[in-house]
């Protein structure tokens, strides 16, 4: 019976609570999708900004060079410094908890008044904290989960390695930053691909909004609308850099 009981809530946890893959890695994917955009879209945009003629000037195996430079490079850069955030999490997410396991076991009085005031602050009736912080302190690797969500604030950074997120915003940064080159791969380096440039690198970031709005509770306007802004701004400046280098 108890068997059964535990294979239906888990079938009932996969079914109804599982976390996707897209949701999973949402930060890495946002995080390194927007900022592959935006730095091989600064290199076309500083181009078209610094000459009227745009791309032209240098020719279009100049831009894919330095395009595909800044992409490969900053995307390794990005890759690794995720790898390393994540390593960096979760080393301190250990270190803290092994802490509050001490202090669960050399002073267990304190970490249960602690434990109570804590529910206390979050609405439990004062009688119910006492009762579940003193079942609490009797499983030390339960209260330890607790503090640290309750007490510390530090989360459990959990799920896939470091190595498997620095993997996927390595990924997301070279697939939607390749947007913006595409026009170039394809046409000879004319006015008119700068401005098929943009539409693709606008598409791009609509479609990263998109993805955003699929996964998360956000609402389709402001999950397009925010990533597109800030992409869009980002794009704006480095046009403008690239259009002060020429009038200057």
């Amino acid at each position: 019976m108890t068997h059964d009981f535990a294979a239906a809530l888990a079938r009932h946890q996969d079914d109804e609570h599982k976390v996707g893959r897209v949701q999973e890695f949402l930060k890495q994917i946002v995080y390194g999708g927007n900022d592959g955009i935006v730095t091989t879209f600064s290199v076309v945009a500083g181009f078209a900004g610094y000459k009227a003629e745009g791309a032209a000037t240098v020719g279009g195996i100049a831009v894919l060079l330095f395009g595909l430079a800044n992409l490969f490079a900053d995307g390794t850069a990005m890759g690794l410094g995720e790898y390393l955030s994540s390593v960096s999490e979760g080393d301190v997410y250990r270190g803290a908890r092994e802490r509050e396991l001490g202090e669960i076991r050399d002073d267990p009085r304190s970490e249960t008044a602690e434990a109570v005031e804590i529910m206390s602050g979050r609405g439990l009736p004062p009688e119910d904290a006492h009762a579940i912080a003193e079942i609490m302190v009797r499983n030390p690797q339960f209260m330890a989960d607790f503090m640290m969500q309750y007490e510390i604030g530090v989360a459990d950074p959990g799920g896939n390695g470091a190595v498997v997120r620095g993997l996927v915003t390595f990924m997301s940064f070279v697939v939607f930053g390749l947007a913006p080159l595409v026009p170039y791969f394809l046409l000879e380096p004319v006015p008119a691909t700068f401005r098929l440039s943009v539409a693709a690198t606008f598409s791009a970031l609509i479609a990263l909004g998109l993805l955003r709005w699929r996964v998360t509770t956000q609402g389709l306007g402001r999950s397009v609308g925010e990533t597109v802004l800030v992409g869009g701004t980002c794009a704006a400046v480095a046009y403008a850099v690239g259009w002060a280098f020429r009038v200057a």
